[in-house]
Formats: C-alpha cells, sequence, structure tokens
C-alpha cells in the first residue's frame, strides 16, 4: 500500500472544519481505512457521520451509541474506523506504508457499552495469578495438545499436563480463567468494602454462575454461535489441565500441590439451539485461598483489557511475563529462557523467529503498556522489555488504549 495524500488531522483542526468538509474528511478517512484492510467500501449515512463527528472531537468510544442503531452493518463499519482512530492504527496508515494491527484484533461492535446487570463481570479489573506468569500455564498452539510440559525455574518446577482427550488448555482458553479470577476478585472488594462500612458481609462464595454472554463480554469477544462451541470445549480443557508446582525453598509462597484451572464445571442451561447459556464454575481452592484468604497482598496483578485483543500467543505469553518481571519498570530476558518458559513445541529458531516478528511488529502497533527491543548479547539475543510512559488523557477521554492504569491488587 502507498502513502495516502490525507493527512490525519488533530481534534483542534478538525474542529475549525465547516460541517461540510468534517463530513468529507470522515468518509475519506473511510475510504482510505477500507483500502488499507482490502474491504468494500461504504458512504456513511447522516447518522453514521454525526456520531463520527461526536467520537473524533472526544474520541470516546462510548459516544458513538452504536448499540441504538438499526443498521448493524454501518454500526460495524464505524466500529472499525473508531477502533483504528482510538488505537493510533489510522495515523499510521495515512501516514506511512505501516498496515493495520498486526498484533491486535478490533474489539467488538458494543465493546464500550457497560453491561449495567453485571457490573462486577464485565468491568471488573482483569486479574492474574501471578505464580502463574513466570510461565505459560497453556499451550502457545491452537492445535490439541498432549502431554507435559515442565519448567525447571531457580526456585521451583512447574509441571502442566493435559488430558488424552481433550488436550490441554490453550492461551485463548486462559481468558475464561481470567474471567474467573476477575470476577472472584470484585467480591473480595466488595466484601472489603462493606467491611469498612461497618457492615456484615459474607466471603465470596467459591460457587460462579456467569451466562456465556456475561464471559463473552468481558473477554471482549463476539456473541456469536461459533464462540459459544468455544466455550464450551475451553470450558473442557481448564478443567483437564492440572498443574503441579513443586518449590525448592521451604519458605517459598507456592505450595508443593497439583491442581486444575478450574475445579470443575456444570452446564445449567442452554438455548433452544442446545448453545451453552448459564454455566457453573467451582473455583479452585488454590485460587480462593490466594484471593480470598492470602493476610498480605492477594496474589494477583491487573492486566490491561487490551491483553484479550492480542492475536498472538506469543504477543499473550509476552505481555505476562512483562506485567510480572517489567511492572512499572524493566526486564530482559535471553530469548533462549523466554523459549524455555513458552513451553511451545516450536525449535528455538522457530520461535526466535516469531519474537522477532512480535518486536518489528510492535515497533507501529505496540504492546499493550510495554516496548520491546531486542538486543545481541554473548549467548545469544536478548528481549528488552520496558514500561511505556502513559500519557495524560485530555478532558472528554475515556479510558482507552495507553491509559489503564495498571494496580497491584
Amino acid at each position: 500500500m502507498g502513502r495516502s495524500n490525507i493527512d490525519f488531522l488533530t481534534r483542534e483542526e478538525f474542529s475549525n472544519l465547516s460541517l461540510h468538509e468534517k463530513n468529507a474528511y470522515l468518509q475519506e478517512l473511510a475510504d482510505t481505512y477500507a483500502d488499507a484492510t482490502k474491504q468494500e467500501k461504504v458512504v456513511l449515512t447522516k447518522e453514521a457521520l454525526s456520531r463520527l463527528r461526536r467520537f473524533y472531537s472526544r474520541r470516546s468510544l462510548a459516544d458513538l451509541k452504536l448499540e441504538k442503531m438499526k443498521d448493524k452493518g454501518m454500526a460495524a463499519v464505524m466500529s472499525r474506523l473508531a477502533n483504528a482512530v482510538h488505537q493510533g492504527m489510522l495515523e499510521n496508515i495515512l501516514n506511512s506504508e505501516i498496515p493495520p494491527s498486526s498484533t491486535k484484533r478490533l474489539p467488538p461492535i458494543d465493546d464500550e457499552q457497560m453491561m449495567f446487570f453485571v457490573p462486577n463481570i464485565h468491568d471488573a479489573p482483569i486479574k492474574d495469578d501471578v505464580n502463574l506468569m513466570d510461565v505459560a500455564p497453556f499451550s502457545l498452539s491452537k492445535a490439541k495438545r498432549e502431554g507435559v510440559i515442565k519448567y525447571d525455574l531457580k526456585d521451583c518446577s512447574i509441571t502442566v499436563t493435559g488430558s488424552a482427550e481433550t488436550g490441554m488448555a490453550n492461551a485463548y482458553d486462559y481468558d475464561v480463567f481470567l474471567n474467573m479470577v476477575s470476577h472472584l476478585a470484585e467480591q473480595m472488594r466488595i466484601f472489603k468494602r462493606d467491611k469498612k462500612k461497618g457492615l456484615n458481609p459474607s466471603l465470596p462464595p467459591k460457587m460462579y454462575q456467569p451466562t456465556a454472554t456475561q464471559i463473552l463480554k468481558f473477554c471482549r469477544r463476539e456473541d456469536g454461535g461459533r464462540q459459544y462451541e468455544q466455550l464450551e470445549k475451553a470450558l473442557d480443557r481448564l478443567q483437564s489441565t492440572n498443574i503441579k508446582i513443586v518449590n525448592f525453598r521451604p519458605d517459598a509462597r507456592r505450595e508443593t500441590e497439583t491442581f486444575s484451572l478450574i475445579q470443575r464445571y456444570k452446564v445449567l442451561s442452554r438455548t433452544a439451539n442446545d448453545k451453552i447459556e448459564r454455566v457453573l464454575i467451582e473455583i479452585p481452592e488454590w485460587v480462593y485461598d490466594g484471593i480470598v484468604h492470602e493476610k498480605n497482598a492477594s496474589s494477583i496483578l491487573t492486566l490491561n483489557p487490551d491483553y484479550f485483543l492480542l492475536k498472538k500467543s506469543t504477543a499473550r505469553f509476552v505481555y505476562r511475563l512483562a506485567r510480572k518481571a517489567a511492572g512499572q519498570s524493566e526486564a530482559h530476558y535471553k530469548v533462549s529462557d523466554l523459549h524455555m518458559r513458552s513451553g511451545t513445541k516450536s525449535s528455538f529458531w522457530q520461535f526466535e523467529r516469531k519474537i522477532k516478528e512480535l518486536v518489528a511488529d510492535a515497533a507501529s502497533d505496540p504492546l499493550p503498556d510495554y516496548n520491546l527491543r531486542l538486543s545481541k548479547g554473548r549467548d545469544g539475543s536478548i528481549l528488552h522489555i520496558s514500561r511505556r510512559k502513559l500519557p495524560c488523557p485530555e478532558e472528554g477521554d475515556a479510558p482507552g488504549v495507553g491509559q489503564y492504569d495498571l494496580i497491584e491488587a
């Protein structure tokens, strides 16, 4: 794709345009994005232009109010265009020969709309168990994987096994685990808040009963039939994936035990089309104890919501490692060490190529929160991970990419 002849306007520049000029500019943006992503061009309606003008001036995706649009096709076009602007992808398209996002997929159309009846699920910060963030507790491949992954670290040994029938959970199945952990963390936050108020709240239950729609929305996925089928298969793999941690230090927090990513699950109801509708998930003791009964800080860290939009499992693995090791500063890993921690069946050279591709993609389409850089060391390539400084949001901005506060639980 060649360089575009349209400039990406700032909010101030856009506000100085006449109504006719604003509409023409937005239509040209839509056409340029369609060309870049090899999609069919669509003439924006008056309603679409009105909502996009408001969005462009404020950069708040909530201003689009896509759920109120009757024309779902137009809503989908607006969602793709607005998210390209919001994530800084469109500016790259207009000002360079860099293609649209290679690391992140676009979020669902109604992604910014709050589910008022389940705020504790959809709006809870995304949490991950810190004890599993040193490695990939899942397969990096979507293909069925049986057998064992073993990680020998300095202070412990971690073994991940999957059943012969379902195989082990993959990086995308793990989204459901994050939903469960985040729900429990949010319930514990509410418990502590009510206790400070002098109330007499009960501890969160070990049984979690979400609908499939609630899980999919939390994981920023489309609400379609195929997603429901994948969700049920993910629950099967999560239940059959067992992890064993053996500590080498007697004072370590991690205990020597074997546990599954979810204790068990039960489908409580199905739709008329036999799709999973509501499920019961039993939270494992190790997760429950780490969040509810931990005397000090809970053993979880908050993740950026854009984690769910990362396309590649290698990117998800690196982001989780960055969140644990780099935190608010930086960390450095030999690529050979990353290869070991990933548990991948790929050869080292194949894995190293994927890391190089990730770093190259991240130069124009950054990983959430962190910058990546490769250098040559005496024993091979080294990946440098550094926390990116957050820009100060302007008045009227909704929380978005680069503005999500990473707060340790």
